[in-house]
């Protein structure tokens, strides 16, 4: 028996790997984040499951429902939102389960960074545009390494998919203003991938507003760059004249 970390996707409930909702229909304890995962997501559990929400649970209580699962030989999903691996708390756990000896499994999911791009039909990598992108967060009760700061990041002048920051919205944008020029594209998205999800537009210059407009306080991303613009190259993966491994270019 063992635990499996799942990445529970942004929400829709189909957005979950085909492995992670197989160890959900077969475990026998289900601890999920009851706040931000979908609960549509375990409804394929066993009808005889337990089911934990670690929205109210702290790290010592979490354990002891492992621990004492893994001594009654249960299967154990430990179901997170998006992508464990991102802003998911998980080492802490992971490393807890080494010292005790109990065996554990990562199963990824897609980010709500990523269900962003998608809601939007945008590329985070455009050509002679961005070729990285920044995952990052502003400070809040939780600090951030001073050097991994908002004005620090901004200024390589990336694509930016900010988390967990959009109630501090007015704060965020003076820091990016920084380095990027006003008129920057940004784009917010409310519960990507949810029934509910929700889209707004804008420019630095504006966007602080429109999501006070829109009443957007929380579980939401925020995603900046000229990516979100219509100016880019073509790619040369498809490029006619531009050879590589498996095709030569016409010219040639």
């Amino acid at each position: 028996m063992k635990v499996y970390f799942i990445g529970a996707g942004p929400g829709d409930p189909e957005l979950i790997t085909v492995k992670g909702a197989k160890i959900i229909a077969q475990a026998d304890i289900i601890i999920y984040a009851g706040s931000l995962v979908n609960k549509e997501v375990i409804d394929t559990r066993k009808r005889n499951a337990v089911v934990c929400n670690s929205a109210s649970m702290t790290l010592d209580e979490v354990i002891e429902v492992i621990d004492k699962g893994i001594r009654h030989k249960k299967i154990i999903a430990r179901v997170h939102t998006g992508d464990p691996s991102i802003y998911g708390a998980i080492r802490e756990q992971m490393d807890i389960l080494d010292k005790k000896k109990i065996d554990y499994e990562v199963i990824p999911g897609v980010s709500s960074f990523v269900a962003s791009a998608a809601a939007i039909k945008k590329e985070f990598t455009l050509p002679g545009v961005s070729q990285t992108v920044i995952l990052t967060r502003m400070e809040g009760r939780t600090p951030v390494p001073k050097d991994e700061s908002i004005e620090s990041l901004a200024k390589h002048r990336a694509t930016m998919c900010i988390f967990l920051s959009v109630h501090m919205i007015e704060k965020l944008v003076e820091r990016l203003i920084i380095s990027y020029p006003k008129n920057t594209p940004v784009c917010v998205i409310q519960k990507a991938s949810w029934k509910d999800e929700k889209i707004v537009i804008g420019t630095l210059d504006n966007i602080a507003e429109k999501v006070k407009e829109a009443g957007i306080t929380k579980t939401a991303q925020i995603l900046v760059g000229d990516f979100l613009g219509d100016e880019y190259e073509l790619s040369k993966l498809y490029d006619k004249n531009f050879s590589h491994e498996y095709r030569r270019a016409k010219s040639e």
